[in-house]
């Protein structure tokens, strides 16, 4: 099959269009004709290499996929071959305590396509039979790559961890990214008033298009100040936060009395401080978030199937231009998620 390979860390250039082994399925698993595999921060940094994660090389990226089933194993029994899927990335064993209870982003052995094991760069992938999701038809296979990461991701962090409640307000991060995107449609569902924050005037311009009530531009205004000015000096229920060290500040400074701030990325820098006297004395909870469960994806699934919630493409690129898609993605232009068509 054709893939994209890298046996080094670095740049983009380091992506490589080769071919490569077929993957040889389990008989727990499908073997997946890959048609979209959307792109995501993860596959920036598991191309770049982190700190103590050793990455297994050569290694084929890639978290989001959709396509058809191409071959099943012997134990499978749920789906069948020419079926569409979306898969679900977060692969894990299924055994555990966490598992059992359903709580699969729990699994200490938990991973995700594409970053410790390969991933859905290629013509092929192989993944457990649990980790196919009814496919949306109303949505081409571009769309369908990109809901699974981040729509599991912000539902996660917005309904599980933050528990939003309608009326609250919602303070969001980064929406010119896939999963701020994806944060703006949950809580405008779940009847938050919403302020977002990006870069530009034209990204804000698209949150707005999903339902973003509020809009600041984080390189001309002071979070803080604005969303004090919104709220009329009170601060937001619950801010929604991935960015890391660059927002952090302003991220605490937002909350209201007893505000909730929820994380799930540090992609500006891990090392925020805290003053431990604003957050007792103010009552703030800071938590954090991983992924999500099969179950909360399956419900995103089928708010997405009925046009409840709206993935977001912003360019296609052909899979022999993975090198160039990544380039495009770590220049931060996108909003809404890029994606590769196989």
């Amino acid at each position: 099959m054709k893939a994209i390979v890298f046996s080094t860390h670095g740049g983009p250039d380091v992506l490589k269009y080769i071919d490569a082994l077929d993957p040889v399925i389990r008989p727990n698993e499908v073997l997946v004709r890959v048609k979209a595999c959307a792109l995501n921060h993860l596959d920036l940094w598991v191309r770049h290499g982190m700190p103590g994660v050793p990455i297994p090389l050569p290694h084929i990226p890639g978290s989001d996929i959709s396509g058809e089933i191409a071959q099943i194993g012997t134990d499978v029994s749920t789906v069948r071959v020419g079926q569409k899927v979306v898969l679900a990335p977060l692969v894990s064993c299924g055994k555990c305590s966490a598992c059992v209870a359903g709580l699969d982003n729990y699994c200490r052995q938990a991973t995700n396509l594409g970053y410790m094991i390969d991933g859905g760069c290629a013509e092929f992938v192989r993944a457990p039979e649990v980790n196919c999701l009814p496919y949306p038809e109303n949505l081409s296979f571009e769309e369908a790559a990109l809901i699974p990461l981040v729509f599991q991701t912000a539902w996660h962090m917005l309904l599980a961890r933050a528990e939003l409640q309608p009326g609250e307000d919602v303070l969001v991060l980064g929406a010119g990214s896939g999963v701020g995107s994806a944060a703006i449609q949950i809580a405008k569902l779940f009847g938050a008033r919403v302020i977002a924050t990006a870069g530009t005037d034209e990204k804000l311009q698209k949150a707005k298009q999903l339902g973003a009530d509020y809009l600041i531009n984080h390189k001309t205004q002071k979070i803080r100040d604005e969303v004090r000015r919104i709220t009329n000096k009170r601060g937001v229920d619950v801010v929604f936060e991935h960015i890391g060290t660059a927002t952090w500040d302003d991220s605490l400074a937002s909350l209201a009395a007893g505000g909730r701030l929820v994380t799930c990325g540090a992609t500006t820098g891990y090392d925020a401080k805290v003053d431990l006297r604003f957050l007792f004395t103010r009552q703030l909870s800071l938590l954090g978030s991983y992924m999500g469960t099969k179950s909360e994806l399956h419900t995103v699934m089928k708010l997405v199937a009925a046009g409840k919630l709206k993935p977001i493409v912003d360019r296609v690129f052909p899979l022999a231009e993975a090198a160039a898609a990544h380039a495009y993605l770590e220049s931060s232009s996108q909003f809404g998620k890029v994606v590769l068509k196989v």
